[in-house]
């Protein structure tokens, strides 16, 4: 399913075969949490103008509203937003941890109240993955703890037990749910999750527990949660070596463009984060020049394009002046526009890693821009 095309040192160009069709790497996956892009974005500009090859949504959110199994009987959540590419839906896990109130672990799952109307739901192993067949995504992310950073070394243990035990039951859930016939993607991935804070010894362990369990690919959670850049960088640096060759690796919840181009460096293939679209809703903006804070007064009478180098439909069409005024006049359409930009220039980062790597050229452009794509655009 996967096919490893050129390698750069430790980085890696590769492509993923689904049944929704090929996805290069490495790739950034385009977050969705409900079903949407927030800021407005359709799954036509995704698909037309912003050249989007993944679409991530989450299994917390969707099943609280509208709810899997409607989506279900809408046809699969690729019919319900009108979208024909790969789709990785995230466990719910880190929501979960991360937003649900009087939470309660216990073996068999966990017991919160929704954020939203204070319900009382469990969740454990079998159903996420039962409603993220409801959901019918490409790829279903195997249902973990998420610790939080830093936690006590012996909790750490026994949360990673706890999830190996869980990925081993989400792996014959899913074996189960894709050979019944009123399934509707029997053709279901499921990729398992690294955890083990920041004790690199726990996450080496874990990472060879889980390599024993056969998954279509792995990721490193529990990462980009408040801790040090540095402190990522290591954790990906030890864990790496451990992880299979012939499998992605997807880095989840990371993150800003030289993040993405640090950790392709050091061998990953997949990435998501919500900073592209966020940053854009309030004027913050990424280009190969550097960052910029498009609300600043200098840009109030700038009649050039956000970046002269971008090809995306607000720099094509429209002036940084005319977007700041969008956006500062609290007008849908000028965070549309900036949301577009820096969903554009993201899957256009990783493009250009992807021809970098194809072209035998990644280690002098992994210098060029690894530290540049930080700073502040100057112009």
């Amino acid at each position: 399913m996967f096919e490893l095309l050129a390698q750069d040192g430790r980085a890696r160009r590769g492509v993923l075969h689904t049944v929704h069709g090929d996805i290069q790497t490495p790739v950034f996956m385009n977050v969705g949490t409900c079903a949407a892009i927030k800021g407005g974005v359709s799954t036509v500009e995704l698909n037309d103008e912003l050249d989007c090859q993944v679409e991530l949504s989450n299994t917390y959110h969707l099943h609280i509203r509208p709810g899997d199994k409607l989506i279900y009987e809408m046809g699969g959540l690729h019919k319900f937003m009108n979208w024909k590419k790969p789709i990785l839906t995230d466990s719910g896990g880190f929501q979960v941890f991360s937003l649900a109130q009087l939470r309660k672990i216990t073996e068999e799952g966990v017991r919160f109240q929704s954020h939203i109307d204070g319900k009382r739901i469990f969740m454990g192993p079998e159903e996420s993955m039962q409603i993220q067949s409801n959901l019918a995504s490409t790829i279903a992310m195997a249902f973990d703890e998420c610790i939080e950073n830093p936690a006590p070394y012996k909790y750490v243990r026994n949360s990673i037990d706890r999830t190996t035990r869980w990925l081993e039951r989400c792996r014959t859930e899913m074996d189960r749910l894709n050979s019944l016939p009123e399934t509707i993607n029997k053709h279901q991935m499921l990729f398992g999750i690294n955890q083990g804070g920041t004790y690199e010894d726990l996450r080496i362990e874990h990472m060879q527990r889980i390599a024993e369990i056969n998954c279509e690919g792995y990721a490193i959670g529990g990462l980009a949660v408040g801790e040090e850049t540095e402190e990522m960088y290591r954790i990906i640096n030890a864990v790496e070596p451990f992880m299979p060759k012939d499998k992605p690796r997807y880095l989840m919840g990371v993150g800003t463009p030289c993040n993405i181009l640090e950790a392709v460096h050091m061998g990953v293939d997949f990435f998501d984060c919500v900073m592209p679209s966020r940053n854009a809703r309030h004027g913050n903006l990424f280009t190969w020049e550097g960052k910029m804070n498009l609300l600043n007064e200098k840009y109030a009478k700038d009649p050039r394009p956000i970046s002269e180098s971008c090809n995306c439909p607000a720099c094509r069409n429209y002036s940084r002046s005319y977007i700041r005024h969008l956006i500062k006049a609290k007008e849908s359409l000028g965070m549309r526009l900036a949301v577009a930009h820096n969903l554009y220039f993201y899957n256009n980062l990783t493009k250009e890693i992807r021809e970098a790597l194809d072209g035998g050229y990644f280690e002098s452009f992994y210098q060029k821009y690894h530290i540049a794509l930080g700073e502040r655009n100057p112009d």
